[in-house]
């Protein structure tokens, strides 16, 4: 049955109006047209973004984050400004030029040497936010400003300290002031996203061992016998280099690994194979392991596939870039299914933010489909099940708040770039009035809410950089001029930082799966596993 009804997904989004905007080797529709009211919704945004600069700028400035309801801030990235560095690729723009150069003088005085505070340093949190901030700034500014190469070789070489005794396998954490890093394991996310940042560092430091050591990592987890074919366990040894347990899932702790492998194809044109080839593999063998519909309103999800290789019927907001990741990699890889699939998965996310109560979704859900809805936690409530009953999907327990993520927003921006349709702008809108409306503070700028699904929900007292840095950034671009930041032109880490692309190549990859005789036999070794989607300092939750 499940397989049934998802050939039969597949044939009926082959028939979508928007085929002749979703095939090709070039990503982006060359029939967008904006909106009358584009320019009031970039205003919007902007509105929402001054707010949270100008409170950030005067209360938390130069710490990493603002904390609203006290009016106050946070070093949870280590104290080297992560708010400021990390929102450098959205200043850029003309109409913030004196805050950026402001900001970049700033970036140019940090000493990258040491933690300014006593927590480790995070391997994949800080690439993905200060490297990339500052050499996507670097690049896109024009490269003007040559003391961000010289500070992202400071921070990179002190990074690189995580890869000890010749292991392919970065260690996730490292103690800044020894240098010393943390002997525990890891996951493929924390260590196979580094390729995008350390080969742009290698190419404007010249120094050619950063993308060596990011590349072999990759090179590494795309070697290992996997659960599913070329899709790895989610954990990962640095020690031995070989898979920890079997947890299978776009989500969290391998999402960004997956997400790599087709950007940096991309972005390197590179006539090595591995990667795109590897991803279409990961994509295909999810499509006949994980795909999933919901019995309600035939919503389209990625399951996880557990330890004891058994479905877990759960989708994340962090998952939900997939949707994006697929419509992408489905356009460079001249495969409309995957395209298709892609979009189908962005309604099912989209889905998330328009059954609730304030029109923003949740951290992590759960669904029914025709092979049953466990979920490895308790079986739902009825009200659960009355809230599924309506809405496809059901808010899974503890995990009813929104801590200003990107990810439903960033596919949201994918799909409507790939297909020019209007529904995606307005979904965009639709969002932005939201965080307007339900994240802005009774003190100062917006915070992340504690339960979705109320109009009067709790606050939680902190504002993540990457609300500069994604949220707002996608949002702005959805509504800007698309040929500004074209997805043709630009790839985006994993945190939004633009870089420049070469021209596309007519079509990525060998067209072809990669052979099982790739891969040994899979064997489940298990271990401890770090947190997913780790934060330093739990917030508190502020009463609204």
């Amino acid at each position: 049955m499940v397989a049934w009804s998802l050939c039969a997904l597949a044939l009926g989004l082959a028939v979508s109006p928007h085929i002749g905007d979703v095939l090709g080797a070039r990503i982006q529709s060359p029939h967008i047209r904006l909106p009358s009211d584009a320019a009031q919704r970039r205003q919007d945004v902007k509105d929402i973004f001054d707010t949270s600069w100008d409170a950030y700028k005067k209360l938390a400035f130069p710490h990493d984050d603002l904390t609203p309801i006290s009016e106050s801030f946070t070093d949870g990235r280590n104290g080297w400004g992560a708010s400021a560095v990390d929102a450098l690729s959205t200043l850029v723009r003309g109409q913030f030029g004196a805050i950026f150069e402001e900001i970049v003088n700033f970036t140019s005085h940090i000493d990258f040497s040491i933690s300014h505070t006593t927590d480790t340093v995070s391997i994949f949190e800080t690439t993905i936010r200060y490297l990339a901030g500052m050499l996507s700034a670097f690049e896109i500014s024009g490269k003007k400003y040559p003391a961000l190469v010289k500070q992202a070789e400071i921070l990179g070489n002190k990074l690189s300290e995580s890869f000890i005794n010749g292991n392919k396998i970065p260690f996730g954490e490292l103690d800044f002031n020894t240098s010393t890093p943390v002997i525990q394991t890891s996951n493929i996310a924390e260590a196979g996203t580094l390729t995008l940042e350390w080969s742009r560092l290698a190419k404007y430091s010249g120094n050619d061992t950063f993308r060596a050591l990011a590349e072999g990592a990759v090179r590494q987890i795309a070697s290992l016998p996997a659960p599913i074919p070329a899709f790895p366990a989610q954990g990962i040894d640095p020690s031995t280099g070989e898979s920890v347990g079997a947890y299978v899932t776009w989500g969290g702790g391998s999402d960004s690994y997956l997400e790599y492998l087709i950007k940096y194809a991309r972005i390197t044109n590179t006539d090595d194979n591995l990667f795109a080839d590897t991803w279409h593999t990961a994509v295909d063998s999810s499509i006949h392991t994980l795909l999933r519909q919901s019995t309600v309103g035939n919503h389209t999800y990625l399951a996880d596939l557990d330890d004891s290789r058994t479905i877990r019927h759960i989708g994340s907001h962090l998952a939900c870039f997939m949707a994006g990741n697929w419509i992408m990699g489905g356009k460079l890889l001249n495969n409309n299914t995957i395209v298709n699939i892609g979009l189908a998965l962005n309604e099912g996310c989209w889905n998330t933010y328009a059954s609730t109560a304030t029109g923003i979704g949740p951290e992590a859900f759960g669904y029914i489909s025709s092979d049953g809805g466990f979920t490895g936690s308790n079986d739902p409530s009825a009200g659960d099940l009355a809230f599924y009953d309506r809405n496809g999907f059901y808010i899974l327990s503890g995990s009813t708040d929104y801590f200003m993520r990107p990810e439903v927003l960033e596919s949201n921006f994918y799909a409507w770039r790939a297909t020019g349709d209007a529904k995606f702008f307005e979904r965009a809108a639709a969002a932005t009035k939201s965080f307007a409306t339900f994240l802005k503070t009774p003190t100062v700028a917006f915070a992340p809410i504690d339960d979705v699904d109320s109009t009067d929900s709790d606050f939680i007292d902190d504002m993540e950089s990457f609300w500069f840095a994604e949220v707002l950034k996608y949002l702005y671009l959805t509504f800007d001029d698309p040929n500004h930041f074209s997805l043709d032109e630009f790839v985006f880490n994993t945190e939004a930082h633009p870089f420049i692309a070469p021209p596309e190549k007519p079509v990525y990859g060998s067209g072809k799966l990669r052979p099982a005789s790739d891969f040994e036999p899979f064997k489940t070794t298990q271990g401890p596993l770090p947190l997913v989607s780790f934060s330093p300092k739990l917030p508190n939750k502020i009463p609204n």
